[in-house]
């Protein structure tokens, strides 16, 4: 009789197991949270008592409650800074998808037809190595100082970058899995499509990942040496007027951007290799 009452008792509390994981895994997650608040309120409550006594230069440093006085006026009262945010974010997304589309296509035809990859390898190569920012002037000289040339600029930094991991990722496939699925009767595309690019797709998205982030600092460097809307153009602007308070605001603006498109970027990534 006992030894069965253990048994039920043990049964019910089993379920109980669960519920500590995730509430441990709660607790740990807000210490993390709490932890980095901490560190940026004494952080920036350092930075504005060494902007108030003197002990910070303000117009080197700039000043954390003038900083988001700036961004309050760009974004609530005048509202310029949601434009000139459109055009970053609209030139890095258009440069993004069109560098990622050409490099994911000219991958695969790589890894379809060697002998094409040996014939462009080199000239790719040489357009790889050249600095894509002392291209700039060239890129404003073809398309003008409008949105176009910030996408060309955008556009050959992600291109290169996803084009390397598509064709590692399409190569790296376990050569197993191929001779297992041919043994099988699999054919070239159900091969293609259902054990070679599912594989290759972590590998990939660590390159798409990356482009994401070049196609933005792309398209906010063109911007800076020469563009009539966006964030780097404003950047530039503020700079040269040293306006320290606004510098600083659309640094931290870029660093914010840069972060919620990488996270959206791995959530993306998260759920299409939820089969896994």
């Amino acid at each position: 009789m006992s030894a069965s009452l253990n048994t039920a008792m043990a049964g019910r509390a089993q379920p109980a197991a669960p519920r500590t994981t995730a509430a441990s895994a709660r607790a740990r997650s807000g210490a993390v949270l709490a932890s980095h608040a901490l560190f940026l309120i004494a952080f920036f409550g350092l930075w504005e008592w060494g902007a108030r006594t003197g002990w910070l230069d303000r117009t080197l440093f700039g000043q954390p409650t003038q900083i988001v006085l700036y961004l309050w006026h760009g974004f609530v009262v005048g509202g310029e800074l949601w434009r000139e945010l459109g055009y970053t974010v609209a030139g890095t997304l258009i440069s993004f998808v069109l560098g990622s589309l050409a490099a994911i296509a000219l991958g695969l035809a790589f890894t379809q037809w060697p002998p094409l990859e040996r014939a462009l390898d080199p000239y790719l190569t040489v357009i790889n190595a050249m600095p894509r920012f002392a291209l700039a002037p060239l890129f404003l000289l073809w398309f003008g100082l409008g949105l176009s040339s910030k996408i060309a600029m955008g556009t050959s930094l992600s291109f290169f970058i996803v084009l390397a991991n598509t064709v590692a990722g399409i190569r790296g496939v376990p050569q197993d899995f191929l001779t297992l699925s041919r043994s099988l009767g699999a054919k070239p595309l159900q091969l293609f499509f259902k054990v070679t690019l599912p594989s290759a797709v972590p590998v990939i998205f660590s390159g798409l990942r990356l482009g994401l982030i070049f196609s933005m600092l792309g398209v906010v460097g063109a911007e800076i040496i020469a563009a009539e809307h966006g964030l780097g153009q404003t950047l530039a602007y503020l700079q040269s007027n040293f306006n320290m308070d606004g510098v600083m605001a659309l640094l931290f603006l870029l660093a914010c951007l840069g972060m919620v498109v990488t996270k959206g970027m791995a959530r993306l990534e998260r759920w299409l290799l939820r089969w896994q």
